[in-house]
């Protein structure tokens, strides 16, 4: 028996593994054959838009293009005659609550009000406006006038601002207390407003005015707000849903009535923003120590603190398809010229963009010759040079959001001059231009200079100094111009590094990495000590440059005169400078040649090259042909030519 039942369990035991293998190897040609769904999703892909990608079989059948079209034309008519069939019922159930009471003056007024705007809205839903309004896209609905429903305009408004999706939109539903009462929307971003202005001098007069007497229709009622209840330093009326959306998308407050084909903008601009600071990239040790910030208009008060004169006009350009930045452009209307105030309006006026951001990317939408790396514009952080250049005759262009504000027309003198330039006396004035001339010449020219000295024109060198170099090269594997490539691209990666980098580390790197790798590279004679010292002294001679494209664009000239150096001696490096010289006398800058006043000649002022004394310098530099060519008179230190008279210390 007991046998038997050990024969029975080992039996099992056999059959449960043959069983097991038998069905691990179905399993197995199970999942190899048949389809099994992954395990996890599908990972995502940025498929191609319809409209770049469309289908065809959409595209080859036009009747359901048109069926689609006229669907949704059909509900936009439907959705508004739905809308006004509710305001018609709502209003029939008033007047049958009131008819069945006795009515007081109130309610009647009331019910004919309603009753008016009913008749406005019937006059908006016609059948070719409607038609009309279901067909317009985003930007035509845009531009598209107001109606005087309050509930048609903010279904534009929720198409426009993809309301409810959108959550920075704030929609206030008020009552202004009129006789009768006359609903309204104030419509503003949050953040954008200051809390405090739009409560007390906003929502505060509006739903505690007492009830005007005698203005029934809607243009006498924008006008009484605007003269009489808002207190609002800004108050400016709009017709166009394009007005509606600057107004909001600037930071305002934008009030809607029922009935009233008008709106107000009110100003109401409170958004956080950097409070004004000193200078980052020109300080300055005498000068005035205010630079810009990202708020447009602290920025234009900044420069009237600077020119008190009530010349100077500020004209607002929007700028941008899809998001609307505003543009100051600045000058002084009895000295800049007329033509030329007309064409940087007219290069501002004409870009088309979805949006500019950054004063870099207005430049080169505007400039002469954007594939040339030279500035062709005065970039400056500092409202007192700003307003040096206005005095001249020259004009500003300001960037809502931006600190850096561009000054044209500008010759490729006025790019190194610096503020601290008009604080100093002559000498000392004059001595650091030419220090930054003599900088800019050895940092164009100095490596390409010793590149074809060295290489073609030894006999120019004194024997000894050619000894030096021969022994100081000799364990130096590589050619002279290969150590010139070596050196340059390894400043480039320290000096971008130490920009990249925080400001605390920036400077500890740069001057950590420069010691250090020019030491192992002289002590792996990689380098020679002599290319080192070129390549510091031409670092150091880039640095005096003040204007940061123009010291990127000397480096970039650097690079194709070091090429020309090395293929043909003086010769390729006397080439490069003669197509250098031709390209900056065929440049402009908004008319003016880039380097006026030497080509062509024309009267530069007394500053140019050096300064002059400040008394001396009476005329306007000739090649902006200003309105006033006349700074100052000829005698300008009156008190020289006269002596002392009794009673010049009374008051």
């Amino acid at each position: 028996m007991l046998i038997m039942l050990k024969i029975s369990t080992e039996a099992k035991e056999w059959c449960a593994l043959i069983d097991n293998s038998i069905f691990i190897i179905y399993r197995y040609f199970k999942r190899l054959l048949l389809y099994q769904p992954p395990p996890q999703a599908a990972p995502f892909i940025l498929e191609e838009t319809p409209a770049e990608k469309p289908r065809p079989e959409e595209a080859s059948d036009p009747h359901q293009e048109a069926g689609r079209a006229g669907l949704k034309e059909q509900h936009y008519e439907l959705s508004s005659l739905l809308r006004q069939a509710y305001r018609i019922t709502s209003l029939m159930e008033k007047a049958k609550a009131a008819l069945t009471q006795k009515p007081d003056e109130a309610s009647r007024l009331g019910l004919e009000a309603e009753f008016h705007r009913l008749e406005q809205q019937q006059q908006e839903l016609t059948p070719l406006l409607l038609s009309y309004d279901s067909q317009q896209d985003r930007t035509s609905l845009g531009s598209a006038p107001l109606r005087p429903s309050l509930e048609e305009n903010l279904h534009v408004v929720n198409r426009l601002y993809e309301l409810p999706a959108n959550k920075d939109l704030v929609v206030r539903e008020i009552t202004l207390p009129l006789r009768p009462p006359v609903p309204a929307v104030l419509l503003f971003i949050d953040g954008m407003v200051d809390s405090k202005l739009l409560n007390l001098a906003i929502m505060q007069p509006l739903l505690m005015m007492p009830p005007p007497q005698g203005i029934r229709n809607g243009t006498g009622l924008i006008s009484h707000l605007r003269k009489e209840i808002l207190p609002a330093n800004q108050v400016v009326a709009g017709k166009t849903f394009t007005d509606l959306q600057d107004g909001i998308n600037s930071g305002d407050t934008v009030l809607l009535i029922d009935g009233v084909d008008e709106l107000l903008i009110i100003g109401s601009k409170g958004w956080e923003h950097r409070a004004v600071a000193k200078p980052t990239t020109e300080q300055s040790i005498r000068g005035s120590q205010m630079a810009f910030s990202e708020n447009l208009r602290v920025n234009t008060a900044l420069i009237r603190t600077m020119l008190r004169t009530s010349d100077l006009v500020t004209e607002m350009i929007k700028i941008g398809e899809r998001s609307r930045v505003n543009c100051a452009v600045m000058y002084v209307k009895s000295i800049a010229n007329a033509s030329l105030v007309t064409e940087v309006k007219r290069r501002i006026g004409s870009i088309r963009t979805d949006y500019v951001d950054d004063i870099g990317l207005l430049e080169q939408f505007i400039e002469d010759h954007p594939k040339l790396p030279f500035p062709q514009t005065i970039s400056t952080e500092r409202p007192d040079r700003v307003s040096v250049h206005l005095a001249e005759g020259r004009v500003a262009i300001i960037l809502e959001g931006n600190p850096f504000v561009l000054v044209v027309p500008v010759d490729m003198f006025a790019l190194l001059h610096s503020a601290e330039d008009f604080s100093l006396k002559v000498p000392a004035g004059s001595f650091m231009r030419v220090l930054r001339v003599v900088g800019t010449l050895i940092s164009t020219m100095l490596p390409a200079f010793y590149i074809a000295i060295s290489y073609f024109h030894q006999e120019a060198l004194p024997t000894e100094l050619v000894l030096a170099i021969v022994g100081a090269r000799g364990d130096v594997p590589f050619p002279a111009y290969f150590e010139v490539i070596v050196m340059e691209i390894s400043f480039e990666l320290i000096r971008e590094a130490s920009l990249r980098i925080p400001n605390i580390l920036g400077s500890t790197i740069g001057i950590v990495g420069a010691i250090i790798l020019g030491q192992a590279a002289v002590a792996a004679h990689i380098v020679s000590p002599i290319m080192v010292v070129i390549i510091a002294i031409t670092g150091l001679a880039s640095f005096t440059i003040p204007e940061y494209r123009f010291a990127f664009a000397v480096r970039s000239v650097r690079f194709g005169l070091l090429l020309l150096a090395a293929i043909a001696g003086l010769v390729g490096l006397s080439s490069g400078i003669l197509l250098l010289i031709t390209t900056l006398a065929y440049m402009k800058s908004f008319g003016m040649p880039y380097l006026s006043p030497i080509s062509p000649k024309s009267t530069g002022g007394l500053d140019v090259f050096v300064r002059g004394a400040v008394f001396r310098q009476e005329s306007r530099p000739d090649a902006l042909n200003t309105k006033d060519p006349t700074r100052q008179p000829h005698i300008s230190r009156r008190w020289t030519t006269a002596a002392p008279q009794e009673g010049d210390d009374q008051p």
